[in-house]
């Protein structure tokens, strides 16, 4: 191998420290050699030189540490006539990169590799003191040192580090750690071509509007990908589709545009059928809210935060804005204040207890995110969030048109007091007669009434909220209840009518006088049994309610152990109102 090859061959194959500590011998072979030229006396010349060079701290010295006039003499023959530094290399053994040379056995590696990588995750020092145990058990006289075990352990965490984590935290862990993760470019996106959504649990109180109680309400937020701005966002008890629509819908109005493509959470909430399309529905010829809009969706893999820039947001959120106000109380047990901590009786001194309602709270995040958006954007630093958002294509979109589409769609039958939906009544005079499956919409902001179609989507009506009647509305009652009595009974006897009007050419004369007469003796009979009923509840406690929610907020003052009380929640109607 000629020298060319050799320097090629040792480039490839030596370590740079290696190459390092050849060619200082080598110049200190060249020093050596110099210095000796200069005197008579070699011998004497060669101790002069060691102690020059080890009391030197020279940049050799660092490199060679301190020499021996036989390690001059032994480099110099292995130079021989050359000049050729590969010759004077260190002859380490050194190892692959995945191998290390240690003196503890296979056995022993073993029984260390099998406690460290345990998944309950012992200290390094509490699996040396368990393997050594062992060891003795097993009648193994010579115990390796402790410091062994914890080189081989650094080793093996250096070089093996996805082995490490995914043995002791698991694939999670793996993922967010060791698996290179994909940069995305967001100079390529254009204002509203992404939002990002997603839920995120306040930590700090509220005050709760139906119990006046503290409590964690939920942030659902939709982001801009590219400005990194909460364009809309809602606060609600708990994250379900009514929240995550009003978000929806708030993000299209400040916008003003409706966006390509929403990214969000895979929960349970946005995977519900009023918002992705549904075989039972499309069959039908209706689609869900996104299709609808002209939005894709891409719904972010579980558990993995680090693909949603939301995260990040709320982040931020937390540490600049929830860990300012007086009623923070953590997200965990980890990060609560001091004040909610056992015996911290001088910081529950000091405490403010003051705990917003919904309204505070909503001001005082819009205050904040004003703040925020007026700091550079991480997407284009030379300009603020504000300037990226405000330079966004507006649509000029129609609110109303807007309010149509996020009408949500259920299947229902008309039942003989119109339609039942979420335990209420919805009745229109267009509805009567009819037996059929029908499809209902309607708005979860505004349940005061539902739009009727057909299966085929032809449009029926307007079906409003049925209200319940005083029981004694003309002697009990007021002006409005006695009126509203009035109008449904003059109501039944025009639906009647229209009905006997309807079959006259299917009837005889006889037969129609016969209807008419029952018609009246019918009503009369009714209104007594109104009163004979009122009656009976004079000797008690009675009071009269307009709707179930009225009904339910004075039985929780005045009697809360009614039976109605835990029937009512069970009902959709609770759910939907107070939960």
């Amino acid at each position: 191998m000629n020298v060319y090859a050799k320097e090629i061959f040792m480039t490839k194959f030596t370590p740079e420290k290696s190459k390092k500590i050849a060619l200082a011998r080598l110049d200190i072979v060249h020093q050596w050699l110099d210095f000796r030229k200069k005197s008579t006396n070699k011998l004497q010349a060669d101790y002069n030189f060691v102690n020059l060079h080890n009391t030197s701290h020279s940049h050799l010295f660092e490199i060679l540490g301190k020499i021996s006039r036989g390690s001059l003499h032994r480099w110099y023959t292995m130079l021989g006539s050359t000049e050729d530094y590969i010759k004077l290399l260190p002859q380490y053994k050194y190892s692959k990169i995945d191998e290390y040379r240690t003196s503890l056995t296979d056995e022993e590696i073993k029984i260390f590799m099998s406690l460290l990588l345990h998944p309950n995750r012992l200290c390094i020092g509490k699996a040396i003191s368990l393997t050594k145990y062992k060891l003795k058990e097993q009648g193994q006289s010579f115990i390796p040192a402790e410091i062994t075990f914890r080189r081989y352990a650094k080793w093996f965490k250096d070089n093996n580090y996805d082995k490490w984590v995914l043995a002791r935290d698991g694939e999670k862990a793996l993922s967010d750690k060791v698996e290179p993760y994909i940069k995305r470019d967001a100079s390529l996106l254009e204002v509203g071509d992404i939002l990002v959504a997603d839920g995120h649990k306040l930590a700090f109180n509220v005050i709760n509007p139906f119990t006046g109680k503290p409590t964690r309400a939920t942030l659902v937020g939709f982001l801009d990908w590219k400005s990194t701005a909460l364009v809309g966002y809602e606060i609600m008890l708990e994250e379900n589709t009514q929240c995550i629509a009003s978000a929806l819908r708030n993000a299209i109005i400040n916008l003003d545009m409706i966006p390509k493509v929403v990214y969000q959470d895979n929960g349970r909430a946005f995977r519900a059928k009023y918002f992705t399309d549904d075989k039972g529905f499309t069959e039908l010829g209706f689609q869900g809210l996104y299709s609808k809009l002209g939005i894709e969706t891409v719904f972010a893999r579980p558990y993995n935060a680090r693909a949603k820039v939301i995260e990040r947001f709320f982040k931020e959120f937390q540490e600049g804005f929830e860990k300012l106000l007086s009623s923070y109380i953590g997200s965990n047990i980890q990060n609560k204040p001091a004040y909610l901590m056992r015996n911290e009786k001088l910081h529950k001194q000091i405490h403010n207890d003051f705990i917003p309602t919904l309204d505070e709270t909503i001001k005082m995040i819009d205050m904040w995110l004003n703040f925020k958006n007026s700091q550079p954007c991480p997407n284009s630093p030379n300009k603020t969030i504000t300037e990226i958002l405000e330079s966004r294509k507006r649509q000029n979109v129609d609110i109303n048109q807007l309010d149509d589409l996020m009408l949500a769609t259920e299947v229902k039958t008309i039942q003989r007091n119109g339609i039942r939906f979420l335990n209420c009544a919805y009745f229109d005079e267009r509805l009567y007669g009819f037996k059929s499956k029908v499809l209902i919409k309607y708005n979860l902001f505004d349940l005061t009434s539902i739009k009727v179609y057909t299966t085929k989507g032809e449009y029926l009506c307007t079906a409003q909220r049925v209200t319940e009647t005083h029981p004694m509305a003309k002697l009990l009652g007021t002006v409005t209840d006695f009126e509203d009595y009035k109008q449904k009974i003059v109501k039944q006897r025009k639906l009647h009518k229209k009905t006997i009007n309807s079959v006259k050419a299917y009837l005889s004369n006889d037969e129609t006088k016969f209807l008419e007469t029952k018609m009246i003796e019918e009503s009369a009979e009714n209104l007594k049994n109104v009163q004979t009923a009122f009656r009976s509840r004079l000797n008690g406690v009675y009071k009269s309610f307009k709707n179930n929610s009225e009904k339910y907020e004075y039985l929780i003052k005045n009697n809360s152990n009614d039976k109605w009380i835990e029937d009512f929640k069970q009902t959709k109607e609770y759910k939907l109102l107070y939960e």
